[in-house]
């Protein structure tokens, strides 16, 4: 039987998540941010597989928890929100480097480009 977080899930298998590494890493705009063993393509994969489990795990059990909740439950049912947002900034900021433009800093340098180059 399928867990409530495999409903409409889009990464559902490893060779998803090679398919998706593979079609990024033809993106230069990706692979720029290749350095050493880092390979940005499948660090956003591996990324994006873990936010929309993260997602989904707020959208369906810590949202409906946290309107339904009250005194501690409530409060604890904040701790686990804060918890899956820290897993959520963790892959933008940290595992990967293409979207780390997105996060407050005085750095400005890096913007995405508006079209990507090719299309």
């Amino acid at each position: 039987m399928k867990s409530q977080f495999d409903r409409n899930k889009v990464m559902i298998s490893p060779r998803e998540v090679t398919l998706l590494a593979e079609r990024l890493s033809t993106c230069s705009e990706i692979t720029r941010f290749d350095e050493g063993e880092h390979r940005e393509a499948w660090a956003l994969a591996d990324s994006f597989v873990d936010l929309e489990s993260s997602f989904r795990k707020f959208l369906d059990e810590i949202l409906p928890k946290l309107v339904s909740s009250q005194g501690d439950d409530l409060y604890n049912c904040m701790l686990e929100t804060a918890e899956n947002f820290r897993h959520v900034l963790y892959h933008i900021l940290v595992q990967q480097k293409f979207f780390r433009y997105v996060a407050p800093t005085l750095d400005t340098s890096w913007r995405p480009p508006k079209v990507a180059k090719g299309d």
